[in-house]
């Protein structure tokens, strides 16, 4: 499941919302120091990394399929890009001042995500960790999408609102845990949508005949445009 995403690399790269400024903002002022190195976990093609190297200091990107790491580093040449999992990379002495890991907190390994992030930041250090929720501006457009993806009775149960917050903090390892959310309307149209589709773990997980099926009955029912509703959860914790 680590590499689900290397098949789509560049559609991933083309289609994924960024992330908003403010997170970065939020990130440097929870640390309160000054930021020297930063790492981004399950980094993917860059979407989190294109905001870390606004910071002008190194930055280290972990990804674990090739694929999707060989974007990202042609994106950004300045960033030492480690293909590796990050259970089984071993961070350099010293730590980061921030680890990052957005989208991709599930992906680590429950059991050891928060000692692993913690021990890999410097003292004060700070993790963010940040995931976005993709909604629909227009109720009409989620019960539309909704009843296509669900029409065989495969859609994918939503998480709890809160659950990066409630994770961070049960794990008992961080001397401060914060959460902001907002909201960012972003218009895309039919085709993008459905690219952005194909770009998402549970609808690659289903067989190839399913996946064509939902793609045509979404071709049907949705207007050439359409508005996303995205949800940025930021989960700030402190070493």
């Amino acid at each position: 499941m680590e590499e689900i995403f290397g098949e789509v690399a560049e559609l991933y790269d083309e289609v994924r919302p960024g992330y908003p400024d403010r997170l970065l903002d939020e990130a440097t002022r929870f640390h309160g120091g000054q930021v020297r190195a930063v790492a981004d976990l399950g980094a993917g093609t860059g979407k989190a990394t294109e905001l870390l190297v606004r910071l002008g200091v190194p930055v280290t990107a972990v990804e674990p399929d090739p694929r999707m790491a060989a974007v990202l580093a042609a994106r950004f040449p300045q960033v030492a890009v480690v293909t590796s999992t990050f259970e089984e990379w071993t961070p350099p002495a010293g730590g980061f001042d921030l680890v990052t890991c957005g989208l991709a907190w599930h992906w680590l390994d429950e059991r050891t995500r928060n000692t692993r992030t913690r021990d890999a930041l410097a003292p004060g250090g700070v993790l963010a960790v940040f995931a976005h929720k993709y909604g629909y501006a227009d109720p009409a457009v989620d019960r539309a999408i909704g009843a296509v993806l669900n029409a065989d009775g495969s859609m994918v149960e939503a998480s709890s609102e809160h659950w990066l917050l409630e994770d961070v903090e049960a794990s008992g390892v961080w001397s401060g845990v914060d959460e902001r959310i907002w909201h960012t309307s972003v218009d895309y149209t039919r085709a993008d949508y459905l690219g952005l589709l194909q770009t998402f773990s549970p609808f690659r997980r289903r067989p190839p005949e399913k996946q064509a099926a939902a793609l045509a009955g979404l071709r049907a029912v949705l207007d050439d445009k359409l508005t996303l509703d995205l949800t940025t959860t930021l989960v700030l914790a402190k070493a």
